[in-house]
């Protein structure tokens, strides 16, 4: 794949402190068998830039579509690249939705979901966006938050608060959230590796979204959270998020 690329990125700090190392694996919290590598946000935003705007970006897409199919790619930073890759490519609608169908499913920690969809700056509301556009992303999205794998539907939940966090669509974000059935959704992380109860990361997510739409829409957020039947362990989390955040840690959650 792209590890000789990655290489010469890797901080130098990863590569020589090792409580710096450990600290920097333990927040990403990888599955067992998945390698870290250590390079910043900037360094694979950049690697990823150029990749895209390459010759051999189709070919390169391939071989990470095919290494996820075999359960072959195992580097954290090259899921990452690949997923900023999709983002940062200049394709028709349809054809990133399709191969962002291949990558969504092999999103298996918080960090490289955040980071790519947070760049997913393709996804979010522009002046000269036409309607129908707006509709078929979120339209995409849906199918993601009726998935049964954790990071598929975190993967809609953080796209939601990060592209479609408008009073327009509140009521189909909140709509979408209710509905969640948790208990139903899998995930791959051991119960002794996060700090709450599975699916951990959907639970923090969806508080995530929660705590944010406070501070944008607090009569509506908490008119939702006071009638809404979420696992009280999320809410929880909500009320947590919301008091950790400046913007809303005078805010009333409920």
């Amino acid at each position: 794949m792209i590890e000789d690329i990655l290489t010469p990125y890797i901080s130098p700090r990863f590569a020589s402190e090792e409580k710096y190392r450990l600290g920097h694996v333990r927040v990403i919290n990888p599955l067992p068998g998945q390698i870290v590598l250590g390079l910043h946000i900037p360094d694979m935003k950049k690697i990823a830039a150029g990749l895209a705007a390459s010759e051999n970006r189709d070919r390169i897409i391939r071989d990470f579509e095919h290494a996820a199919a075999d359960r072959e790619l195992r580097i954290h930073e090259e899921k990452t690249v690949w997923g900023l890759m999709l983002d940062k490519m200049e394709v028709p609608l349809e054809e990133r939705l399709k191969m962002f169908g291949k990558f969504v499913p092999a999103i298996d920690n918080w960090a490289i979901c955040d980071t790519v969809c947070g760049e997913a700056k393709w996804a979010k509301v522009k002046k000269n966006m036409p309607e129908e556009t707006r509709g078929r992303i979120w339209e995409w999205l849906k199918g993601y938050y009726r998935s049964d794998r954790e990071f598929e539907v975190r993967f809609a939940v953080v796209m939601s608060m990060c592209h479609f966090l408008e009073k327009e669509w509140l009521p189909h974000i909140f709509n979408s959230i209710e509905a969640l059935d948790f208990d139903s959704i899998r995930s791959e992380y051991p119960e002794t590796a996060v700090k709450g109860p599975s699916p951990y990361y959907l639970r923090m997510g969806t508080a995530w979204l929660l705590a944010t739409a406070l501070a944008k829409f607090p009569e509506e957020t908490r008119d939702f959270a006071n009638r809404s039947s979420l696992p009280e362990n999320v809410i929880r989390l909500y009320k947590r998020k919301a008091r950790e955040s400046f913007r809303t840690r005078n805010v009333p959650p409920l």
